[in-house]
Formats: structure tokens, sequence, C-alpha cells
């Protein structure tokens, strides 16, 4: 049992994703469902009684590890402190919200730094792009998916979320 629930934390934790049952299922070699979702059970429980940065969240029947929303400052401050700069980060939220986008706008929108903007997020593996008439399809990767821990389907709320967030924090 200690050597199941190893296993299931340890793809929680490299995944850094929310996953179906079905898919821990399959990640860990370990067929039953109710054995799983007992030991994510666990586990969730196990998190929450100690002081920990860490805990097991469960969305949706989907489950992740995840860091508490006290310590999340930290991780934002390392975020903001990545490769990606600032305009750059926002030309790539625009090909985001958009998805997907067509270069022109993009240029139209964010100006024409976009087009390096563009050139380094398709060098990093955020985006690719696609000839489109006389301008480019934009795409995101799984790689952006992956890096920023958002699934397709919620990627709009999120960035809602986020443009609401930081409307109600900037000064007038």
């Amino acid at each position: 049992m200690e050597q199941d629930r190893n296993k299931i934390e340890a793809i929680l934790f490299t995944t850094g994703q929310f996953l179906t049952v079905e898919e821990i299922s399959k990640m860990c070699g370990i067929g039953s469902i109710g054995y799983i979702k007992g030991i994510l059970g666990e586990l969730k429980d196990e998190y929450n009684k100690k002081e920990s940065a860490l805990e097991i969240v469960n969305e949706k029947d989907k489950w992740r590890l995840n860091i508490k929303k006290d310590y999340m400052y930290l991780t934002e401050k390392l975020l903001t402190d990545a490769e990606l700069d600032m305009p750059t980060q926002e030309t790539l939220a625009v090909v985001a919200y958009k998805q997907p986008a067509v270069q022109s706008v993009v240029i139209k929108t964010r100006g024409n730094k976009a087009y390096d903007h563009i050139k380094l997020l398709k060098d990093e593996g955020f985006i690719t792009s696609e000839k489109f008439g006389r301008t480019k399809i934009l795409k995101l990767t799984q790689k952006f998916y992956d890096y920023f821990d958002v699934m397709e389907d919620q990627l709009k709320e999120k960035l809602v979320e986020k443009m609401q967030d930081n409307a109600e924090t900037k000064p007038l």
C-alpha cells in the first residue's frame, strides 16, 4: 500500500496538472479505480493535516498536487522572474485568449515588438505558426498547457479571472 501511495504522489508531483483517476491508474499501473480513489482521499487528508505548503486538490473528479494559496505569492514571483519578460507574456496572453490567433491581429493589438515576442515564443516552444494567406495562424502547444498548468477547456476562464485580479490590484 505504501508503495502505491508513493507512486500516486510521485505522479501528481511530476505532472503538476489535474489528472483523472483513470489517467493516474494508467500511469502507475494500478487497475482498481476505487483503490486509487481511496489512496487519493487519504493523501488529501494527510496533506491537510500536516503543516505543508502543498495540498492535494480535487476538482470535478480530477486530482492535482498544488501549492497552497498562502504560498502562491512565492511562485508568482518566480514566474515573473522567468525566461519570458512581461511584454512577451502579455503577447502570449493575447495569443492564448484568441486561440487560434491570427498573427496580424496580434500585431495590431500588441504593436510591432510582438514580432520579436512571437519569434521567442516559437523558439521556446509555447506556440506554433502556420501560413494563413499573407499572415500566419498562431496556436498554443502542449508545452504551454503544461508550463502554465491549465487545460485547454479552462483557458479563457482562467485568463479572464487573471485579468480581473490584475485590474483590481492596479492603482487608478
